[in-house]
């Protein structure tokens, strides 16, 4: 499955499963094939992924499989920072983010 976050506030934003079920559930979601962010939940969400992130840092990223595949991995920052703007953006003109519509 692909999620595909859409906003008028922004452009899309394409995800895998394993991310976009990663992204949801940081957003205290359950994944789904649909969905809806509410301009008035945007704050509570950007700062459950800031915190996320956060937590990644202290607890040491990058994944240790990544690195002993010597890969090099896509830090939490990266992968949620293009989500964080489009919550920001989407927020800023008072519209929702949806998904699977």
């Amino acid at each position: 499955m692909i999620y595909k976050f859409k906003s008028k506030a922004s452009g899309d934003l394409v995800m895998l499963a394993p991310q976009g079920d990663r992204l949801l559930r940081l957003l205290g979601r359950e994944p789904a094939a649909s969905g809806i962010i509410e301009a008035g939940a945007m704050p509570a969400a950007i700062a459950a992924l800031e915190a996320a992130i956060a937590a990644a840092e202290r607890d040491g990223e990058p994944p240790e499989e990544a690195a002993a595949r010597d890969e090099t991995p896509v830090l939490l920052r990266q992968r949620l920072w293009p989500v964080i703007e489009m919550l920001r953006r989407a927020q800023a003109a008072d519209a929702p983010i949806v998904w699977g519509v």
